[in-house]
């Protein structure tokens, strides 16, 4: 009997942790841009072990031109490249993001002029050592965030896009880009939940079939 609570105990255990940390990635957002756009990026870090976070680590993607970031309190940033900055890390100067906790960086970016896909490698830095890599493809365990650069379909109510002069006026339009980026995110985090439950049912299944093979075999 104490073999079979030991399976259960550690089957429910291994499905909580999946769980919690399934949707656990380091990603950046929005995750579409219009072409040549100066566009406010943040980058989102989670942690995902009981040790803190100390460093991340973010690699521009070709084409995007990095301009400024946003400073954050208990964080030092450098860059790396010159003004054609290649890197951009930010660097506990205190403890750092702990067990539980995320952190948010933003930054502004011009976008390349075409359309395209850009990929966010992202790297890291836990207190104990590791470094953990957020620079797979899609679909991998530890895929990089990608942003969509396209010209999104506008109406003829909107103004025309004239460019870094006029990112005042339009707040409004990037109001509603956002909008329609948390909704997209929504949709993948509704996807991503239904996994998790489905596999959780999978779990749970297979381990009340575990306990009724060891029940019987008991009684055998």
């Amino acid at each position: 009997m104490k073999n079979i609570t030991k399976l259960l105990i550690t089957t429910f255990a291994a499905l909580f942790i999946f769980a919690g940390s399934a949707n656990a990635h380091v990603t950046v957002k929005p995750s579409t841009s219009a072409p040549e756009a100066w566009e406010t990026y943040t980058i989102k870090v989670p942690v995902e072990k009981e040790t803190a976070t100390t460093k991340v680590t973010l690699k521009v993607p070709e084409g995007i031109t990095f301009v400024s970031y946003q400073p954050v309190p208990g964080w030092k940033v450098t860059t790396e490249g010159g003004k054609d900055v290649k890197t951009v890390t930010w660097a506990a100067t205190d403890e750092g993001i702990s067990a539980g906790q995320f952190q948010q960086f933003s930054f502004i970016a011009q976008n390349p002029k075409e359309e395209t896909k850009v990929a966010w490698d992202a790297f890291q830095y836990y207190e104990d050592g590791e470094i953990v890599e957020w620079s797979g493809d899609e679909g991998s365990d530890l895929p990089h965030s990608v942003t969509q650069i396209s010209v999104a379909p506008k109406t003829d109510s909107e103004p025309a896009d004239h460019g870094h002069d006029d990112e005042a006026a339009s707040d409004d339009s990037k109001a509603t880009d956002n909008s329609k980026d948390t909704a997209t995110a929504d949709d993948k985090s509704n996807g991503n939940g239904t996994l998790i439950i489905t596999l959780s049912v999978i779990a749970l299944i297979l381990s009340l079939v575990a306990l009724f093979a060891a029940l019987r075999k008991n009684k055998r």
